[in-house]
């Protein structure tokens, strides 16, 4: 019992993140001799979904290879990792460590700069300078105040955020496939508006052909049921159903050895069910609906199994389940096209808000058509005053080209067309006082 306990509490890095991430197994006698400085490795985790997602997994597993952190992990709770006391141990992690989540602060801080220049230079592109350190504020994951060292309010900012994220994603890939789903019956019925009678008809005929085809597959097994388990161990494991043993098929199904079902685990165990109703081939199956169907038999099993909410099964839990009545549902799983995604109303809706958009969009763009159109004018204008501007110069160089034409022809002697006057060289100095010019005299004559 205390053995269990304590590979469970070894789990609790992936609980206080809610994250599927592999234990790195450390042996009690080496982590009472000196720790030895480990070659650090690029971590290899499973993908959470959070845009911070790489920081976040990194930063986790370099933690994992403190001993001194991990031990601290085997005797935490859920709340004491939410309530930050577990943060507090970063001060006794090697220096190596600590050297690394620097400098991977350090890169998380340039790749969120480089996010928001280039964000602001998609909607804006107008030069004006950044204000960086105002914009990351809104990341909560890491304390932008001090972008060189990672600290002791990293890691619980890191953790705070990742629990509050981790919580709200499940919803929002339900709020957004049901967008996609109102989306796709929106443009059907847009598409069939377009439609002469025939083609209308011949079109909402083959709908409902597809509708049946999709629908018409084996009976899917309840997720986490005996009989769903039962057919992986047959179909999977080429083993007999009838020697079914909960803990072999843990063991066997715990990919990563880590002693705990993640979500990525989970939702492995149920590719045979999922392959009964989807087909990539096949034109009446989307594959988007496949993934939606995957989430909503991960979230059942989870809801059923996981008593601790820790997005993770323990052996434990696991074998806790296949005792209770529940474990052997016969019922048959009811898939997305017998539960309505939406309602009418839901869908009416969402119309509203496109019809709203779309108007929006129209009368932006109706705006920006007049700005043009008024761009334009102004611009005719501007050419029209550098033509006419253009025009007066041109004016002005032959007016002035004719003066001096007519200022070089002497009076009283006419030159050749087109032969320029001869250029006569005068004294136009003034003379000097008392010398005033003499007729000069002529040879010849007294």
């Amino acid at each position: 019992m205390v053995r269990t306990k304590a590979l469970a509490r070894c789990g609790l890095v992936l609980l206080s993140l809610w994250l599927c991430i592999h234990s790195v197994p450390i042996s009690v006698e080496k982590a009472k001799d000196k720790p030895e400085v480990e070659e650090l490795e690029p971590p290899q985790s499973a993908d959470t979904g959070l845009h911070y997602d790489r920081y976040l997994r990194e930063v986790i597993d370099y933690l994992e290879k403190d001993p001194h952190f991990r031990e601290k992990l085997k005797n935490a709770n859920m709340d004491d990792i939410k309530q930050g006391k577990l943060s507090k141990e970063l001060d006794f992690v090697q220096h190596n460590f600590r050297t690394k989540l620097d400098e991977l602060k350090r890169e998380e801080m340039n790749r969120l700069r480089l996010l928001i220049k280039a964000k602001h230079d998609v909607q804006e592109g107008n030069g004006n300078t950044l204000d960086h350190q105002a914009l990351l504020k809104q990341f909560e994951h890491l304390n932008h105040m001090n972008p060189h060292t990672f600290e002791v309010e990293d890691l619980d900012r890191l953790i705070q955020s990742a629990t509050k994220d981790l919580e709200n994603y499940d919803k929002e890939h339900h709020d957004e496939f049901k967008r996609y789903e109102m989306m796709k019956e929106h443009e059907r019925r847009e598409r069939l508006k377009t439609m002469n009678e025939d083609d209308r008809r011949k079109e909402e005929q083959h709908y409902e052909e597809m509708k049946m085809k999709h629908a018409n597959h084996s009976k899917i097994n309840h997720p986490g049921s005996e009989d769903q388990l039962k057919e992986v161990w047959q179909e999977a494991d080429g083993l007999d159903p009838e020697d079914f043993d909960p803990k072999t098929f843990f063991k066997m199904h715990d990919s990563n050895g880590d002693g705990f079902f993640d979500e990525s685990e989970l939702e492995a165990l149920f590719t045979k069910e999922l392959e009964k109703v989807y087909n990539p081939a096949n034109e009446e199956d989307d594959m988007v609906e496949m993934e939606e169907e995957r989430l909503r038999m991960r979230e059942h099993v989870m809801n059923e199994v996981d008593t601790n909410k820790d997005r993770l099964v323990s052996l434990s839990e696991f074998i806790a389940v296949t005792k209770k009545e529940e474990f052997r549902e016969k019922d048959e799983w009811k898939t997305l096209d017998q539960n309505p995604i939406y309602t009418e109303e839901e869908l009416r809706e969402y119309e509203r808000q496109l019809a709203n958009e779309a108007n929006d969009i129209n009368v932006k763009a109706a705006e920006l058509q007049k700005h043009k159109e008024e761009l334009e004018r102004k611009q005719e204008e501007l050419n029209a005053q550098r033509l006419g501007l253009k025009q007066a110069m041109d004016e002005m160089e032959r007016i002035k080209a004719q003066s001096l034409n007519a200022e070089v022809k002497q009076p009283g002697g006419l030159m050749a067309e087109g032969e320029p006057a001869p250029v006569v060289p005068r004294n136009t100095q003034p003379l000097p006082p008392g010398r005033q010019q003499q007729d000069v005299p002529v040879p010849g004559h007294s």
